[in-house]
């Protein structure tokens, strides 16, 4: 390809294989072609990288859910840990529905991460990879306190991790429970409790695959819960709220409380009462006399 008196081949795949063409000699024809180029050809560039990209990698389109709250509401939380039948399970949720982790984080958590003196957890942010610290409700610092003393020889032979692996067969490479299996949990939890309602189907790129159901409540609706909850115990406040939930930005935090309808619902209820309604037809025919 010639542009403005530049050169740049790209290898196809075949001649890559063949010359023994080293994949960063590649991102510099890349790069050099790049400075080379006006703006309008580089965007082309950039759309076809993008199209192939999600040709190739992205495997299902799920439909925008708009403004679904997929967060738990007070009465579906307690209902699905009144169906967890496991501690460990049972205490893992609880972390993630009281203090907001997210599902790697919860399954990372160490018992060094635990100040037992200050009731205090530190915790790597998956997302910033920065390093936080939040006050664990004292419920649930009780509970993990029973918790480890009846666990204390399982945590120790997997290197602190409080949520251990059991029938650990990968020779303690991983001693921690797996996201993909935790949430393999959370599905089977919440089917027991039925909460496993779906807003809709997946869109499939590919005819072998088939539509699956979307559900509203993940793992990350614990999440969701948990910042809602906190939002409203400090009457709105944006910027404590998003230092609960380690978000770098309150816009982020914004989109987790604006799902939240009940306010709206209760206020929809109050608007069209119907003693209200009579009330303002009334009024209404009085100013008219």
């Amino acid at each position: 390809m010639r542009v403005r008196g530049a050169f740049c081949e790209f290898p196809s795949k075949s001649e890559n294989q063949g010359s023994g063409l080293d994949f960063r000699d590649f991102l510099q024809q890349v790069e050099n072609f790049s400075k080379s180029v006006p703006k309008s050809q580089l965007n082309q560039a950039r759309a076809i990288i993008a199209k192939v990209h999600a040709k190739r990698f992205r495997r299902r389109r799920e439909p925008r859910y708009g403004s679904i709250n997929k967060g738990f509401t007070e009465l579906e939380l307690q209902r699905f840990l009144r169906s967890v039948n496991s501690e460990k399970f049972g205490l893992l949720f609880k972390y993630q529905a009281y203090m907001g982790l997210r599902v790697g984080e919860v399954c990372r958590l160490q018992i060094g991460n635990i100040d037992f003196d200050k009731r205090e957890l530190t915790i790597k942010s998956e997302k910033s990879s920065k390093m936080d610290s939040l006050i664990i409700p004292l419920d649930l610092f009780k509970e993990t306190i029973g918790y480890i003393a009846k666990n204390e020889a399982p945590i120790k032979a997997s290197n602190g991790y409080v949520f251990f692996k059991d029938n650990d067969n990968n020779h303690n490479k991983v001693c921690h429970l797996d996201s993909n299996y935790v949430r393999k949990v959370f599905r089977e939890v919440l089917h027991e409790a039925s909460l496993d309602q779906a807003y809709g189907t997946s869109e499939e790129i590919y005819s072998n695959h088939k539509p699956r159901p979307l559900y509203r409540l993940s793992t990350h609706s614990l999440r969701h819960y948990a910042i809602t909850k906190f939002a409203k115990s400090t009457n709105g406040n944006v910027v404590l709220t998003s230092r609960f939930a380690r978000h770098s930005n309150p816009a982020t935090t914004m989109r987790y409380i604006a799902k939240d309808k009940t306010e709206l619902y209760n206020n929809m209820d109050f608007a069209f009462n119907t003693s209200n309604l009579e009330n303002i037809k009334r009024l209404a025919s009085n100013l008219n006399k």
